[in-house]
């Protein structure tokens, strides 16, 4: 389960998109989502490992307290988590479906746990060449006093969708005729 804020951009984007395909950016309105515009971004992918910033709300701007038309996105997360949300953003374009990151937003003043979703575009030809994003903070942004972010750190990435939900951790079993766990 995601953020309702998260669940309700993966919506946004599953409506507009066909199976199997990613919709066009030609049908993403951003007056469909105004109420999120502060928390969004588009990236672009210009060659593998490098997704400048094409468009950034507010928000995504005030947190890195910085202008980041034109920054590459990974080189906001911590080294080591690089090379993972590369290979999860370039596997986005061959299986084009929304992805989560549960991260951390780290300060000098503390961290700051968020989702970061990114959810792959097409241009004109078909082929995915954007992602459309969202920064949804999991807590308190007051937490961070106003202290601009040094790095994003990378716990996990998700899949919404059936196939990739975890299976139930209980299971019910009847003996005699009784439900026991």
């Amino acid at each position: 389960m995601f953020h309702a804020n998260t669940e309700r951009m993966i919506d946004y984007w599953m409506s507009r998109a066909q199976p199997g395909e990613a919709p066009s950016r030609a049908d993403i309105q951003p007056a469909d989502f105004r109420q999120l515009m502060a928390q969004t971004f588009i990236l672009g992918r210009e060659i593998k490992g490098y997704y400048p910033y094409r468009l950034a709300g507010g928000f995504v701007a005030d947190l890195h307290r910085r202008d980041l038309r034109g920054a590459n996105a990974l080189h906001l997360w911590a080294d080591r988590d690089r090379l993972r949300l590369q290979t999860a953003l370039e596997e986005l374009r061959n299986r084009p479906e929304p992805l989560v990151a549960t991260a951390e937003v780290v300060t000098d003043a503390g961290i700051l746990p968020m989702e970061v979703l990114f959810a792959p575009l097409t241009s004109h030809d078909g082929a995915p060449d954007r992602y459309l994003g969202l920064y949804q903070p999991l807590s308190m942004v007051a937490r961070l006093q106003g202290r601009p972010a040094t790095t994003l750190s990378l716990r996990s990435l998700r899949r919404p969708g059936a196939a990739n939900e975890e299976g139930p951790r209980l299971r019910l079993a009847a003996v005699d005729g009784r439900l026991v766990a």
